[in-house]
C-alpha cells in the first residue's frame, strides 16, 4: 500500500491541567494558630497594587497621588509689577525727601492692574500705580499712598525711596523651567494654588479608590427607622467604615446592612463587583451558624480567614473576588473590632491604591498616666485620649473599658494605643507607641 494509502494513527494531545489558582504563600502563624497583626497587614498589602493613574482637573485632584514631575512653562511674577497702591517712580526723584522738604513729581498717568503704560516714565515724573500692576519703563520704585499727598496732577512725596521698593520682580517667585513638583507628592490646596497659577488644568494622578461597605446581619435597621421587635439594632458599621474610608481619601459607596441570607450576600457582593475597587464587609466571619459572608465568600474567589493575634479583631478576612479579582477585606462585626480592624488593614490599602505614602499612619509616643494592663500573646489596641501638657509632653488618659461594642467609649477616645503581643504592664509614667487617629 502506498505512502499515501495508510490511515494515520491518531496519538491525542496530552491533557494539561490548569493549576489550581490560590493566594499567595500566607504568614506564618504562632503555637496557637495566630498570625500576627502586622504579618496580616503586609500579606494584604502585598495583593494590592496602586490603581492606575489618568488626568484629572486639578480642582478635583485634591488629596490624590500626581504621578508626573511639573516644570514650570512660566515665571512667577510674570512681569516686575507694583507690591502695592502708589506711585511708579524713578527713586533718584526723592533722593533727601522729608516731611518738611516734599519732592513733587508731575504725575503723567495711571495704570490698573491688568492694564499697562502707554509710555516709559521719564526723570522728574510720576505715575499712579494699583497693586499687581506692571511697573513702566523707566520706573524703579514705587512709593505707597501713605508717603504721599496722593495728588493727581502733582504728588507730594514725604520720604526718600530706595530702588526695588514695593516691586515684585519677574521670576522672583518661580523662573521658567524650574521643577515644581515630584511624581507622588500629595495634591493639597497650596498645590492646586500653585498648579493654577502656573497655567495647569489638569494633571497626572491616582484616583480615588471605589469602596463599597456592605454590613451583615438581619437584625440591623437603618438609622431613622423605628425598632420594632426586641432585638433589632441600628446599623452603625457601614456608617462608620464608610466614613473612615471617605476620611482616607476613597470615594465611597454604603450598601448597608444585608441579612443572614446566603443567596442575598451572594448576589449583593457579585453586584457591587462592577463598581469596586476595594469591598469592605463587616459581620459574618467568626464561628456562628449565621456567619454568611465566610459561607459565600469562597464561592466568589479566593480567600483566606485568619485568627490575628489582637484584641479587638482576632477573626479577619481577606479575599479577591471576581474574574477581575477585586479585593474584599473581611471585618468582624463589633464596632470596636471593625474600627480598629480598618485603622489596622483597611486603610494603609486605601492609601497603596491611591499610591500614596506613607502606607501606614505614623507612630508617636506618649507617657502613661495610669496603669494599663495586657492580656499577653495578643497585641492590644487600647483606646485613649492623647493631650499635650504644658511641657509640652504627650500624655495619655486611659478611656478604660476594653469591650468590642462599645462606641461611647470609642467617640470618647483619639488616639490607640499600640501594646505588643509581649507586654502585659505599663507601669504609670512609661512611654507607650500609639497612632493618633483625628490625623
Amino acid at each position: 500500500m502506498g505512502l499515501f494509502g495508510r490511515k494515520k494513527k491518531v496519538v491525542p494531545e496530552p491533557v494539561v491541567e490548569e493549576p489550581t489558582p490560590t493566594l499567595p504563600a500566607l504568614p506564618e502563624v504562632d503555637d496557637n494558630g495566630w498570625r500576627s497583626w502586622a504579618d496580616h497587614r503586609d500579606w494584604i498589602l502585598d495583593q494590592v497594587e496602586p490603581l492606575p493613574p489618568f488626568g484629572m482637573q486639578v480642582l478635583d485632584a485634591l488629596g490624590l497621588c500626581l504621578c508626573e514631575d511639573i516644570s514650570s512653562d512660566v515665571s512667577l511674577p510674570g512681569f516686575d509689577n507694583a507690591a502695592m497702591d502708589g506711585y511708579a517712580v524713578q527713586a533718584a526723584d526723592t533722593w533727601n525727601a522729608s516731611e518738611k522738604a516734599p519732592a513733587t513729581l508731575a504725575v503723567v498717568g495711571e495704570i490698573a492692574a491688568g492694564g499697562v503704560a502707554d509710555q516709559p516714565l521719564a526723570p522728574g515724573t510720576a505715575m499712579k500705580i494699583m497693586t499687581g500692576a506692571p511697573v513702566p519703563e523707566g520706573a524703579d520704585t514705587v512709593v505707597q499712598y501713605e508717603l504721599t499727598d496722593r495728588g493727581t496732577e502733582d504728588v507730594r512725596i514725604f520720604a526718600q525711596i530706595d530702588q526695588d521698593k514695593n516691586i515684585r520682580r519677574k521670576g522672583s517667585d518661580i523662573e521658567e523651567g524650574d521643577e515644581l513638583l515630584r511624581d507622588g507628592d500629595v495634591i493639597d490646596a497650596r498645590t492646586i494654588g500653585l498648579l493654577a497659577g502656573i497655567g495647569i488644568d489638569k494633571v497626572l494622578v491616582r484616583p480615588r479608590p471605589r469602596v463599597v461597605v456592605i454590613s451583615t446581619g438581619s437584625e440591623l435597621i437603618e438609622p431613622g427607622l423605628p425598632l420594632t421587635d426586641l432585638g433589632q439594632l441600628y446599623d452603625s458599621n457601614s456608617f462608620m467604615l464608610a466614613a473612615q474610608a471617605r476620611a482616607a481619601g476613597a470615594q465611597v459607596f454604603r450598601v448597608g446592612a444585608v441579612g443572614d441570607d446566603e443567596e442575598t450576600m451572594k448576589q449583593t457582593i457579585s453586584d457591587q463587583l462592577v463598581r469596586a475597587d476595594l469591598i469592605i464587609t463587616s459581620g459574618g466571619i467568626s464561628q456562628g451558624d449565621w456567619d454568611v459572608v465566610k459561607a459565600v465568600a469562597p464561592e466568589l474567589g479566593l480567600v483566606d480567614f485568619a485568627a490575628v493575634a489582637m484584641q479587638p479583631g482576632k477573626p479577619q478576612g481577606f479575599g479577591l473576588i471576581g474574574e477581575d479579582k477585586v479585593p474584599m477585606i473581611m471585618l468582624p462585626g463589633n464596632p470596636v473590632s471593625s474600627f480598629v480592624s480598618f485603622e489596622a488593614f483597611v486603610r494603609p490599602v486605601i492609601r497603596k491604591l491611591m499610591g500614596v505614602r506613607p502606607e501606614l499612619r505614623e507612630v508617636v509616643t506618649a507617657v502613661t498616666q495610669t496603669i494599663i494592663r495586657s492580656k499577653p500573646g495578643r497585641a492590644q489596641f487600647v483606646r485613649a485620649r492623647i493631650r499635650t501638657d504644658a511641657g509640652g509632653r504627650r500624655v495619655v488618659e486611659w478611656i478604660g473599658h476594653s469591650s468590642s461594642h462599645l462606641l461611647g467609649g470609642l467617640q470618647q477616645a483619639n488616639a490607640l494605643l499600640l501594646v505588643d503581643a509581649e507586654t502585659e504592664v505599663i507601669a504609670a509614667g512609661d512611654q507607650v507607641k500609639a497612632w493618633l487617629i483625628d490625623e
